[in-house]
């Protein structure tokens, strides 16, 4: 197939990338390369997918309405993984418009190319904290997700709600997929397991928001990588003529994709300590805003359709994660 996957030097998009390189596929992937996080974290994922030759990159932002057009229409792809998006809780109480152009305008960009180009399927990522403050646990895809409690968390029920329309009035197959706090090497500095082994590392505090109290549902980056490439080829059928809460009659579905077993904050530290050999200074603090205490995925409705689990430990994906920080830092 030829692939469009947006996003390409991000965590997620370079993992996808050298994991199709080699299987028959043309992919193309774009990125703006912005200075959310260290640029030269970016570039180094693009240089580690110099040697996979089926894979090209085009420098191009999801909010340029005509580049984006003209990057449909020039290339004639058959399915999208859109993964590029502004990310990050906290950095929308910071650059709320970041988020309006890449999530909401980008998003609406990429819904259009596809309508325009008889696209086979859309994957694209949602987040779990559309769940917002939701105290039903595990988090279900037919819960009620009306009370976001971050801009992020808005713009990605946006997205949710943008793609059924488009499935519904175009006949556009598109699938969401709730990611669960993704971690392991080539991660993102501003997430927790990156921050924290950079400090305990240099012998630095740690910022350990509630007070400690926080569960996370940690989802190693192989096992993302393999739900959505397993998702890429369930391709959403119209359904029937009515829709319920957790369905719709439309091609458009929706899964959580996380590992389905919450961590406590504390016991994920533990596990870093093991990992790097050096004890946590943690500085206690209370919760941040736009934060929740909790999350966990239900993830049987993934498991139905694709016969996959999660298999990656937290003390396993961690050490692994060290590992690679150790050696891509020197340290």
């Amino acid at each position: 197939m030829k692939l469009l996957i947006t996003g390409l030097a991000g965590f997620i998009g370079h993992a996808v990338a050298r994991r199709l390189s080699g299987q028959g596929h043309e992919i193309v992937g774009i990125d703006n390369l912005n200075d959310y996080y260290d640029v030269a974290l970016k570039q180094a994922r693009l240089n580690d997918l110099a040697d996979c030759s089926d894979v090209r990159f085009e420098r191009l932002d999801l909010a340029d309405r005509e580049g984006m057009a003209v990057l449909f229409a020039e290339h004639g792809f058959e399915r999208v993984i859109h993964l590029a998006a502004q990310a990050g809780v906290r950095y929308s109480l910071e650059n709320p418009h970041a988020y309006a152009n890449a999530n909401l305008i980008g998003h609406l960009n990429v819904l259009e190319g596809c309508r325009h180009h008889d696209i086979q399927h859309l994957v694209y990522a949602s987040s779990s904290s559309v769940y917002g403050m939701n105290d039903k646990m595990p988090f279900a895809t037919g819960d009620a997700v009306d009370h976001p409690v971050s801009l992020y968390a808005a713009t990605k029920k946006a997205n949710e709600l943008m793609s059924h329309t488009y499935s519904h009035l175009y006949g556009l197959p598109t699938t969401g997929l709730r990611f669960f706090t993704v971690y392991g090497p080539w991660g993102r500095p501003d997430m927790a397991l990156f921050m924290f082994t950079r400090a305990l590392l240099a012998g630095e505090p740690i910022p350990v928001f509630n007070h400690g109290d926080m569960w996370r549902d940690f989802t190693y980056i192989d096992d993302i990588v393999e739900g959505i490439l397993r998702i890429l080829d369930v391709v959403p059928p119209p359904g029937g003529d009515t829709a319920t809460p957790d369905s719709s009659s439309s091609p458009y579905a929706l899964y959580n994709i996380g590992h389905g077993s919450p961590v406590a904050l504390m016991d994920f530290i533990h596990a870093i300590e093991g990992a790097t050999g050096r004890e946590a200074i943690c500085d206690y603090q209370p919760m941040q805003p736009g934060d929740v205490p909790r999350t966990w995925a239900d993830t049987e409705a993934l498991f139905a359709v694709t016969g996959y689990r999660p298999q990656i430990k937290v003390e396993e994906g961690v050490a692994n994660f060290v590992r690679w920080y150790r050696e891509f830092y020197g340290v």
